[in-house]
């Protein structure tokens, strides 16, 4: 062990992230292992990832070999990674390690997405985010909320307060998000809406409804990696199907069809995530044509609705809510803490889903409900997402040139919240170095079914703004 390198009269200064100080009370290499071990517990470094080599980790953080030697040593005896003979030091699976005291959770496979997850949940400030999933809380109408919530606390029924909510939801919410729908061209009864807490949890009905373990899942790649997780802990077979900037590539689909005959086809169809891209109206009407002539279901998650214009085509627009199921809610627009989602489905489905929600949460908070039928009634909802989408727009322009500027290529047009850049190196190795500078990116492997090396990263146009992430960006690339 190296010797300890602390004065005890000397108050310890403070450490940004990612950075080892020598008076902190613990050796250098306890800190470096300690800073290894977070990130693997946190899947920042995922099983088979590769550690840096003793040389290019001492130089990144300026101490000598021995002290890199002497924290891998460390992470060994804790049965972290394994040293492969003249390859280096790589992450053990979980369940390859030696059971250990801890109060985490355990995870199921695919385990990446937790790491974009933990991001997600980060208190403000404690790391700048350009791979941020939601708008930065600065964006976001604190007094529309707060006020929003003191009417409904005074005008509201006491009685009602006291008791469960509807199991569908609240009545008045319910005919607000009908009359919202619209606006987009769904035709939906307030009977057919069914709310839940947040759209994750309206996703997860519908999976919980209609599938069973075995069952195949027509899926889009790229796409968000929460949802391959939780279809993968529900015990489906996925099939990837590769995003195209119209849609879902039509060829693969039908082969997969085909192939697996398919019981449901879950898409983000405007402004995808992570590519930004929508749907064209005639990829729309091709893969409603599959569907009916292969009975497969649709589900379409339309969670950045409000950043979008509402002329794009939303497939349960088109076949009025036959085959299709129809997912969004609040959380990109208002605020992720409020957790009030819905779908819109069949009305031959609508009792199913009902019965599994009263399964899973009994009913949902009928005062939030309340809260956001107020807002959407009243065009506050409305006001604001117009304001934000001005500033998105400002903040991607800006973007867009800071990425071009220092060498990035996207994929596909930059439109809404993310865009999908070519990096040119691979993002899983700079996202493990982005961290050490304290900045907190979202890989590109991350959205893939099935892990795979790649140089692509999602970005947040209104966290990506800074110059300093690309200015730390430039460096990052220098040292690799």
């Amino acid at each position: 062990m190296a010797a300890r390198e602390f004065d005890p009269t000397t108050a310890p200064p403070p450490a940004s992230p990612g950075t080892l100080a020598r008076h902190a009370g613990q050796t250098l290499a306890e800190q470096l292992a300690a800073q290894f071990t977070e990130r693997i517990r946190q899947r920042l470094l995922a099983p088979g990832a590769r550690l840096p080599s003793v040389r290019e980790c001492a130089r990144r953080h300026g101490v000598s070999p021995h002290t890199v030697v002497a924290a891998y040593d460390q992470l060994l005896a804790q049965g972290l990674v394994e040293a492969r003979r003249q390859r280096g030091f790589f992450v053990r699976d979980a369940q390859h390690r030696p059971a250990t005291p801890s109060s985490a959770p355990a995870l199921t496979p695919p385990v990446d997405a937790t790491a974009l997850i933990r991001g997600m949940f980060a208190g403000a400030g404690d790391r700048p985010a350009p791979g941020l999933g939601t708008l930065p809380p600065d964006w976001l109408d604190l007094p529309l909320l707060t006020s929003t919530l003191r009417r409904v606390l005074t005008q509201a029924d006491p009685v009602a307060a006291l008791q469960y909510g509807h199991p569908s939801g609240d009545p008045r919410l319910r005919h607000a998000l009908a009359v919202r729908l619209a606006d987009f061209g769904v035709r939906a009864e307030p009977r057919q809406i069914i709310t839940a807490t947040g759209a994750t949890h309206a996703l997860d009905l519908i999976s919980r409804t209609l599938l069973r373990p075995g069952d195949a899942v027509l899926v889009d790649e790229p796409a968000w990696a929460v949802e391959y997780a939780r279809l993968t802990q529900l015990g489906v077979r996925l099939l990837p199907v590769p995003r195209t900037p119209d849609g879902p590539d039509l060829a693969v689909m039908a082969a997969l069809v085909q192939a697996h005959q398919p019981r449901l086809y879950v898409t983000v169809s405007v402004l995808h995530n992570p590519t930004g891209g929508s749907l064209s109206l005639g990829t729309a009407h091709q893969v409603l044509k599959l569907a009916e002539a292969h009975d497969f279901w649709v589900v379409e998650d339309d969670t950045y609705a409000h950043l979008a214009p509402p002329h794009l085509p939303r497939m349960a627009a088109l076949d009025g809510l036959q085959r299709t199921l129809y997912v969004s809610g609040f959380s990109k627009i208002l605020s992720p803490g409020w957790r009030v989602g819905f779908l819109a489905a069949p009305q031959t489905l609508v009792e199913r889903l009902v019965d599994t929600k009263l399964l899973s949460t009994l009913t949902t908070p009928a005062l939030l409900e309340q809260a956001m039928a107020l807002c959407l009634e009243q065009g506050a909802l409305r006001r604001h997402a117009e304001r934000v989408v001005q500033r998105l727009d400002g903040a991607r322009l800006r973007t867009v040139q800071l990425a071009e500027a220092h060498g990035c290529r996207f994929v596909t047009p930059p439109a809404g919240l993310f865009g999908w850049v070519d990096t040119g190196t691979d993002t899983e190795a700079l996202a493990q170095a982005m961290h050490d500078d304290g900045w907190l990116l979202a890989p590109g492997h991350l959205f893939h079914a099935r892990r795979q090396p790649t140089t692509l990263m999602r970005i947040n146009f209104a966290t990506s703004q800074d110059a300093g992430f690309w200015r730390a960006y430039a460096r990052v690339r220098q040292r690799r």
